[in-house]
């Protein structure tokens, strides 16, 4: 399969570590919480053979990317305008955007305010910002969300979720996933090492600050429409997000292409790769070469070089 080999960018005066692979249309796969680029693992490879040139930055804060100080680096605002300057250092005008959990709502948020520069928009897993709102009180999301009020505390939600080697991370992961198989568990101490990082655990956690505090400000700007062709791929087993969040999304979005997955938890894209590659090659590339479907079924590497060195083909 294609090569795909790590980079750096210097956007905005801030250095954003990603990973790259093949040619053709750009599209870029915006990763969540707690994550970085390695969410999109079985994903980078199928969609460059499918022919795209597809990159997954390490967002702001995650990582190998810089880690401004400051809950303010981190509003949605400045996380979408990093969106559009990636694009455009690879000199693209518009691209295809990807994104899951916080990767979804930066790309949501991309969308309605940069809406020039997104050619089509695939979400997984992430409500739209005007749904969130109206979802929150409804089918005990309140309490699925409760995680997001301990996360406002600096340094003591650092401390309880870095506990114990992060206990949680770790539980979490084996745990929730429909697939036993979704992470392995050198797939975890990736995201572990990750984390560990200086910097890395409070700058992720930043992301749910600054939401908490501009919320209100940003609330008529959400409910701006979405001109772009959207697919929303939803794992219906989603421990924190209720498929509640999917209805009134067309109010919005009124070129709507919902896809849930019955036998998927919040993790997707690593529950169900092979169905989430074909849904999103299919939507992405009408009209472009076709690829082979047993490559959807290929499994990721779990053993990979260090992250200066150029990463192997499949």
């Amino acid at each position: 399969m294609t090569d795909f080999t790590h980079g750096e960018a210097v956007v905005r005066s801030l250095k954003l570590h990603f990973v790259e692979a093949g040619s053709g249309p750009l599209v870029l796969l915006l990763h969540g919480f707690p994550e970085h680029w390695y969410a999109w693992r079985h994903q980078i490879p199928f969609l460059a053979e499918a022919g795209f040139h597809v990159v997954a930055p390490d967002m702001r804060g995650y990582n190998l990317s810089d880690k401004p100080r400051g809950v303010r680096r981190y509003r949605v605002q400045e996380l979408a305008a990093d969106v559009v300057a990636l694009s455009r250092h690879f000199g693209a005008a518009r691209a295809d955007v990807v994104g899951h959990d916080w990767g979804g709502l930066v790309a949501w948020w991309t969308a309605i305010l940069h809406p020039e520069t997104v050619s089509r928009l695939a979400i997984l897993n992430a409500p739209h910002p005007a749904v969130v709102r109206r979802g929150l009180f409804r089918h005990g999301q309140l309490r699925k969300s409760q995680y997001v009020f301990w996360f406002q505390i600096p340094v003591l939600a650092e401390r309880r979720f870095a506990a114990d080697d992060f206990a949680v991370l770790r539980r979490r992961l084996r745990r929730d996933p429909v697939r036993p198989s979704a992470f392995s568990d050198e797939d975890i101490d990736r995201y572990v090492e990750a984390l560990r990082r200086p910097g890395a655990l409070t700058a992720a956690m930043n992301y749910y600050r600054a939401a908490f505090r501009g919320a209100l400000r940003l609330s008529q700007a959400a409910r701006r429409g979405i001109a772009a062709p959207t697919l929303l791929i939803w794992g219906e087993r989603d421990r924190y997000l209720g498929a509640h969040l999917l209805e009134g999304t067309e109010q919005w979005v009124p070129n709507l292409r919902i896809e849930r997955l019955p036998d998927a938890s919040h993790w997707v894209q690593s529950d169900a790769p092979a169905r989430v590659n074909l849904l999103l090659r299919d939507f992405l590339r009408p009209g472009r070469r076709p690829v082979r479907e047993e490559v959807a079924q290929r499994p990721f590497p779990n053993t990979q070089p260090k992250p200066t060195e150029p990463l192997k083909p499949l």
